[in-house]
Parts: structure tokens; C-alpha cells; sequence
């Protein structure tokens, strides 16, 4: 395949850790100039020196995406650094899983996931907007999840985020065709990528089972204990049972691997033998 991503300058939220870090790290093998952002200054300081010690090309924010004046300045960082913003990707995010019965127990985080989830891409799609428009042409990528696709018990301020994450995204490509191009991506269960940190209540992921749930809490359980069978753990089995953050890292290089003129607007990547339903 082409390599579209020589040189280009692409902003990464979330970059200290998990998945964000995997994109900084394989865009920047890829050739990209690496603008990672994180509001933790040590975490994101090391992926900016793993990129740099493999001979790539990076620099490190410490930007909080809920401060719409930090993410200013993430983008005039980028812009001092690189001159350019090609791709922007908003990565940064919290999920915290709760029933409603929970909601004193999970108030303050849900708070928070409004802030970071929907604040904080918005933050993140104006900060880089103007440069884009400039430019005359850009690319923001946007994580939601299958979360956003459908409400589900268990997932009701989580998704409702991730359903503004692809309302915020979809008018953007309308207001922007043939300026900035829009990748919505929704992934579904990926345990690798740190999020499983923030839930509230673990049984609230159930919502996103339905039918499946007694098949797959005890798929789940089997894992924890060493009992799933070598298949569900093999990428290149059908059975493969929770995709692993590598493999969805890949799929939003795919995306933004591209000439200008193609845009992978909206991508769905999973397990193919995982059991969510949306």
C-alpha cells in the first residue's frame, strides 16, 4: 500500500498511553511528525521518547482536552513545531459504565466523561478548524464507540457521549466536504486500551451483551481463569474473542492512510467472534 502518512503532522489526545500511544508510535514508523498530547506530562513524554529513540519524529504536549484555551495552545505547539496540522485525532477518553441506581456512586465521573468525551472532542475539532480551513484541506478523526450506536442499560452517559461524538462528527463532514475530511470510529470491546479502569459498576457492561450475556460472562470468566479455549486468543482464528489494541491501532492508521481525495468516513472494528450486539 502507498504510504500517505510521510510527513504528514498528526495530533494525537490521550497520546501518554493505551491506544493513543499506538497511534503515535505506528503513524510515527509510517514517517508522520507526531504532535502526542496528554494531560499526564511523564507518560506522554515517554511515548515522544520511544517515538524518537526508533528514529521518529515527535513532540510532546501536556494539554487538558476540557480546557478549550489548552487545546489552543496544543494546536499552536503543533503549528510552531510542523507549520501544519494535517490529521487530527481525538482520542482522549473515560468510560464509566453505571446503572442509574449508581448515579451517586458515579456522578462525579460521569461529569467528567461529559467533559472529556463530548467537551473535549469539540475542543479538539475547533482548535485545529481555522488551521485546517487554511489549509485548505485536513482530516479529523473522531473515537466513539458501538456504544453511541444504540442506548443500552448500563451504558446511558457513556453512550449519550459517543452518540455526540458521531452527531459532532457528521455535521462537520456536511459543513466541511471538499475541505476536511471526518473519520468516525467505533470499537467495541478493546479490554487492552485502559478504558475497563473507569467503570463504575461492572455489571453494567451487560447492557451491551443482551442476548449473549450468560454466553459471554462466562467466556469472560473462562479468560480470567485460563479455561477459553488457544483459539479465542488467535488473531487469525474466526473464534478470536476481544480484539487486542494492535489490531484497532491499525484499522485508524488504515483510515488516515489514504490519498486526499478518498475519506473512510465511519469505521466499525471488532472481534470477530466477540459477542456485543450493537
Amino acid at each position: 500500500m502507498t504510504n500517505y502518512l510521510k510527513d504528514k503532522v498528526i495530533v494525537v489526545t490521550g497520546a501518554g498511553g493505551g491506544f493513543g500511544e499506538l497511534v503515535c508510535k505506528k503513524a510515527a514508523d509510517l514517517g508522520a511528525r507526531i504532535v502526542a498530547a496528554d494531560i499526564m506530562e511523564e507518560a506522554v513524554n515517554e511515548t515522544v521518547k520511544e517515538i524518537k529513540d526508533a528514529g521518529g519524529e515527535a513532540t510532546a504536549v501536556i494539554a487538558d482536552v476540557t480546557v478549550r484555551a489548552e487545546m489552543k495552545a496544543l494546536a499552536a505547539n503543533a503549528m510552531d513545531a510542523y507549520g501544519q496540522i494535517d490529521v487530527m485525532i481525538n482520542n482522549a477518553g473515560i468510560m464509566p459504565l453505571a446503572f442509574y441506581t449508581d448515579h451517586e456512586a458515579a456522578a462525579d465521573a460521569w461529569e467528567r466523561c461529559i467533559d472529556i468525551n463530548f467537551k473535549g472532542v469539540l475542543n479538539g475539532i475547533t482548535a485545529v478548524h481555522d488551521q485546517m480551513l487554511r489549509q485548505g484541506r485536513g482530516h479529523v478523526v473522531n473515537i466513539a464507540s458501538i456504544y453511541g450506536n444504540h442506548p443500552t442499560a448500563g451504558g446511558g452517559v457513556y453512550g449519550a457521549t459517543k452518540a455526540a461524538v458521531v452527531f459532532l462528527s457528521e455535521s462537520l463532514r456536511v459543513e466541511s466536504q471538499g475541505k476536511i475530511k471526518v473519520t468516525i470510529v467505533r470499537p467495541t470491546g478493546v479490554p487492552g486500551t485502559n478504558l475497563g479502569g473507569g467503570i463504575i459498576n461492572p455489571e453494567a457492561v451487560i447492557g451491551l451483551l443482551g442476548q449473549n450475556a450468560t454466553r459471554d460472562l462466562s467466556k469472560f470468566e473462562a479468560a480470567e481463569s485460563g479455561q477459553l479455549p488457544a483459539s479465542h486468543f488467535d488473531i487469525n482464528d474466526i473464534e478470536y474473542f476481544m480484539l487486542d489494541p494492535s489490531s484497532l491501532a491499525d484499522q485508524v492508521i488504515y483510515a488516515i492512510n489514504q490519498p486526499w481525495g478518498v475519506s473512510i468516513s465511519d469505521i466499525t472494528v471488532r472481534a470477530s467472534g466477540d459477542g456485543y450486539i450493537m
